[in-house]
């Protein structure tokens, strides 16, 4: 315990959780979402409306929940892990029998009071449950079979239902995402060689099933794919998003042709320039260095919740907190990979400054269950 803390005790709990609540996390998330802000006011050409002022309505709620959330005991958490995690995986099924479609894919299903993506929920339940699950596991029982089949199907039932949707960029986070926390857990290594070349092996399947009758993806996915590797051979039609997007991004330059002077999303040249493709609205109208910063203040982000982690003695909390920190790695790192051209483009919004409502809300509760295990560690 260090003398600042040690001088809390006689503070009123509270009040006392609300020192401990780790602000370096809080001040870098409304630093981020400024930059999205600041993007959204630009595309819609210097207006609040559509995309900003929801935008700003959500982040707001999103902080006061992060609060709400971290005020709570961790064990509470822990407990309701598996009921959360079971709740994410019913809506997943209702998505499939009653969601709305929209762009072609059945990923939303409205509640009435919002209109929710609930594989964005299951990127933090399926973290909660599996650090659950390997607190209550004995470290003697960690690589046994019959230990690994549980959280093996846990990662594969909720990747399975978010593919079918279709969604290949969330199911690749999932299942992503689900194998950090097997591996953090401490599972041996060999089980992982066994799925890498699994990997392999659905990646030739996937290749040879083109235009047959058991073809594993949409016939979109593959355009997808084939633009990834050669976007010039359709750069007007599949091809034309990364192209525009690496317009953008080398128009930009060092320091960027000024805010709200870039071409490519001011003309509408860039698509999706509020959502998937809002990075290189940055990186034109701030170039390399207002790219890097934003970089910089995600790294940043994932560096204070790993310190958190280390400081933390308890399982479940280390675990939930590099899980959720590598949730959001895998985020901003897919979606800058994808506009630079150096993935697929799979549908990965860029976290806290993409518009959209749930991806940013889920985020926010994750950071909350981070900010409950740095409030209610052990000191």
């Amino acid at each position: 315990m260090s003398l600042l803390e040690s001088s809390y005790k006689n503070v009123p709990t509270g009040i006392r959780k609300l020192l401990y609540v780790n602000w370096a996390i809080v001040l870098l998330t409304i630093a981020i979402a400024c930059a999205g802000f600041l993007m959204l006011y630009s595309v819609a050409g210097g207006s609040v409306e559509p995309w900003l002022d929801p935008q700003l309505n959500r982040f707001g709620f999103g902080l006061f929940l992060m609060i709400a959330i971290g005020m709570v005991p961790i064990w509470f958490w822990r407990n309701v892990s598996a009921v959360g995690y079971i709740i994410s995986l019913l809506l997943l099924v209702a998505v499939e029998l009653f969601g709305e479609v929209r762009m072609g894919a059945q990923r939303w299903i409205n509640l009435g009071f919002m209109v929710l993506q609930p594989s964005e929920l299951a990127k933090i339940t399926l973290v909660m449950f599996l650090a659950a699950y390997y607190d209550w596991l004995p470290l003697a029982k960690r690589s046994r079979p019959l230990w690994i089949a549980i959280p093996l199907a846990a990662v594969l039932v909720p990747t399975f239902l978010v593919f079918k949707q279709p969604d290949l960029g969330t199911a690749l986070l999932l299942a992503v995402g689900g194998g950090t926390i097997i591996w953090l857990a401490g599972v041996h290594w060999a089980y992982f060689a066994v799925v890498v070349s699994a990997g392999i092996g659905t990646i030739w399947a996937v290749f040879e099933s083109k235009g047959t009758s058991w073809q594993l993806l949409k016939d979109y996915q593959y355009d997808r794919i084939n633009i990834f590797l050669d976007p010039s051979q359709d750069p007007l039609g599949a091809g034309y998003h990364i192209t525009q997007a690496k317009i953008a991004l080398g128009s930009g330059g060092v320091t960027g042709r000024g805010f709200m002077q870039g071409t490519q999303s001011g003309l509408d040249f860039l698509p999706e320039a509020h959502t998937d493709f809002i990075f290189t609205t940055l990186a034109e109208e701030f170039g390399f260095i207002g790219a890097t910063t934003l970089l910089a203040l995600y790294l940043l982000l994932i560096g204070f919740c790993f310190a958190s982690a280390l400081q933390n003695r308890d399982r479940f909390s280390s675990l939930l907190t590099l899980g959720i920190s590598m949730t959001f790695f895998l985020y901003f790192a897919v979606n800058m990979a994808m506009v630079m051209g150096l993935a697929p483009v799979v549908g990965v919004p860029l976290p806290l400054v993409s518009y959209g409502g749930s991806a940013m809300l889920v985020l926010m509760v994750g950071f909350g269950l981070v900010q409950s295990a740095h409030i209610h560690r052990p000191r």
